[in-house]
């Protein structure tokens, strides 16, 4: 069995994914039985092509930023292996890139689909006999990974919606009349982030007024006469909407207006906040904005949450003691315990069973008659913004760790 370890990033980014890599590396820095560190240049697409990269050799400090650096370091891809039964060719690039780097242990921080590489290769090195330890390491801003309580990178991104929405809305009240905000939130098949718009209740400007999820069919003449009757109690009015709405059928109200799928069948999402503010302008309201929140919700690391921050290096530190211990096939998933106070442990889960799959809203934390999310939700969601975090910087402005990638 090789003794150096092999790191990779994959699917959309998160402020906080670059500190489950810190804390994998000084996890694997802190055990004798690991002698080198390596990472995969745009995932599981770099092992392939064998651009791998000597983490040893990065100076301590450049290592520390890491932690304070949005986005994936090593570049990140959306690649799908092809089933062991179709075809084994990359499997077979793949694992000779293992044997040429000796590595005994390969970590891959991701998504669903990311957990769908760690099974078909935990499971071609079990066909093959090759001794290898492989782990996924939960990361989304979407909060849809089956077996973990929350994934680290969600707690930053909702604290960031909870903010935007507040902003959004005390500007929509400088002006004397009557307003409809509409903000598009990422959420493809899933509500998580939507819901964290719940979060700015605490400020009676900001309180969303409406809020719509793909888990709740979507219906126009409904949200029409919703809209009405809240135009009727107050002039100013902001609705938050997730990308991936949906109608009776399970069809998404919008997509990109082309049939483009990713490598995964994902179709590409946007544009529901203007198809909704088309609908009302005019007949229900003047004045109508609508606001799509894109990248910034994983990109935003002045929105960092502390405890989002921590709690993503930490599930990177002990995936290399469950290596370590043997553990191949799992997902690092974060147990809560408690949530006054609250409390959290880690345990590891099989990775067959977080694959392919997505973890909604249960259905009881949701309002369906007022649009909202029920007090369960937001038990759920205040320990996961809670924390400050001070940012490393210079003249002013944050200091981020340089790229390994040359563009």
């Amino acid at each position: 069995m090789g003794r150096n370890c092999l790191i990779g990033q994959s699917g959309g980014p998160t402020v906080v994914i670059n500190s489950s890599l810190l804390g994998l590396i000084r996890g694997a820095e802190s055990s004798a039985a690991i002698d080198k560190i390596y990472g995969a240049e745009y995932g599981i697409e770099g092992v392939l092509n064998d651009r791998i990269v000597d983490l040893t050799l990065e100076e301590q400090a450049e290592l520390e930023l890491f932690k304070y650096t949005p986005a994936s370091i090593l570049g990140s891809c959306r690649y799908k292996l092809a089933n062991l039964e179709e075809e084994v060719g990359d499997y077979q690039k793949i694992f000779a890139t293992f044997a040429k780097y000796k590595i005994g242990y390969f970590f891959y921080i991701g998504g669903n689909d990311s957990m769908d590489t760690v099974m078909k290769l935990n499971k071609y090195a079990q066909q093959i006999g090759y001794e290898i330890n492989i782990i996924g390491i939960p990361k989304t801003i979407d909060n849809d990974l089956v077996g973990t309580d929350h994934c680290p990178g969600y707690g930053s991104a909702a604290k960031y919606i909870a903010t935007s929405v507040m902003e959004i809305a005390r500007d929509g009240i400088v002006y004397d009349r009557e307003i409809v905000q509409i903000i598009e939130v990422m959420g493809r098949d899933t509500g998580w982030l939507a819901a964290a718009s719940i979060l700015a209740k605490k400020d009676s400007v900001a309180s969303p007024d409406l809020i719509f999820l793909p888990e709740i069919p979507f219906n126009k003449l409904d949200f029409l006469r919703e809209v009405k009757e809240k135009l009727a109690e107050r002039k100013k009015i902001n609705i938050v909407v997730a990308e991936g709405l949906k109608d009776s059928q399970g069809r998404y109200l919008v997509d990109s207006g082309v049939d483009y799928h990713d490598e995964f069948g994902h179709r590409k999402m946007g544009g529901v906040a203007y198809l909704l503010g088309e609908w009302v302008k005019g007949s229900l309201c003047n004045r109508v904005k609508s606001i799509e929140i894109n990248i910034m919700q994983r990109a935003a690391f002045h929105a960092v949450a502390g405890n989002d921050l921590e709690e993503a290096f930490r599930v990177g530190f002990e995936a290399v003691k469950f290596a370590l211990a043997g553990e191949t096939g799992k997902m690092v998933a974060i147990k809560r315990i408690s949530n006054h106070p609250y409390q959290i442990d880690y345990e590891v889960i099989a990775v067959e069973k977080v694959a392919n799959k997505t973890k909604k809203i249960p259905l009881e934390w949701i309002d369906q008659e007022l649009k909202t999310v029920n007090p369960e939700f937001y038990d759920y969601i205040s320990p996961l913004v809670q924390g400050e975090v001070e940012m490393p910087s210079k003249r002013g402005l944050p200091s981020f760790a340089k790229l390994y990638i040359k563009n």
